[in-house]
């Protein structure tokens, strides 16, 4: 089984609002693997301007999502351009009105309070009008719930909630989580993933491991 082109902006004919985004978002600062979708009923074309907060080129941060990941509508990736200088009394961005205010100020102040990329690993499923904040790292196979605030590192198949996002459980144990990153089926060709679509929906991961 082929499945659907990963190149397919709208690839349920009855549900425009769900969309691979790879064929949809062309942004330097972005990167999005093949088959993660977003559904937004205003349409997934505007994944960029409704989800990606504050991705400014000076700066240079990316947001880089893996394939196969879901993500909900009302999303929100809060990018390092919205971070404020901390160094002093006050957080009140005088440089950017000018009239004089720029004068004297040190770009190096929000510089070093950067937190690098923002980091989506495969098969991830983020839920409707969750944040992340800026430079966070969400492991492959993890779930973010609903109207979380993930401010910190998620481990793969994590599943995290709450604001700020802490951990609710493991989906898998210790084990079957190393095998599962071992496996890394997303990274498959589309037809083997086709052919064992039971074994990836299902939870023999013996028949993973042998997967032809």
């Amino acid at each position: 089984m082929q499945g659907p082109s990963p190149l397919a902006p709208h690839p349920i004919a009855a549900h425009p609002r769900v969309g691979f985004l790879k064929p949809l978002v062309d942004h330097p600062q972005i990167e999005i693997g093949e088959y993660t979708y977003y559904d937004d009923p205003s349409g997934p074309e505007h994944f960029v301007e409704r989800c990606v907060g504050h991705l400014y080129p000076f700066i240079e941060d990316r947001l880089v999502i893996g394939r196969f990941c879901a993500l909900a509508h009302g999303i929100q990736f809060v990018m390092n351009g919205a971070n404020h200088a901390m160094t002093g009394f006050s957080t009140f961005p005088f440089n950017i009105f000018g009239e004089g205010w720029e004068k004297g100020f040190d770009v190096n102040t929000i510089l070093s309070g950067l937190k690098g990329d923002t980091i989506v690993g495969n098969d991830v499923w983020i839920g409707e009008k969750a944040v992340i904040m800026p430079g966070v790292s969400i492991g492959d196979g993890a779930i973010v719930a609903a109207h979380a605030v993930v401010t910190a590192p998620v481990r793969p198949y994590e599943i995290v909630g709450g604001n700020p996002a802490k951990p609710i459980r493991r989906r898998f144990d210790e084990a079957t989580v190393d095998r599962l990153l071992a496996i890394a089926w997303w990274d498959w060709p589309a037809e083997k993933i086709g052919r064992n679509l039971n074994a990836i929906r299902g939870s023999d991961i013996d028949a993973l491991e042998n997967a032809a």
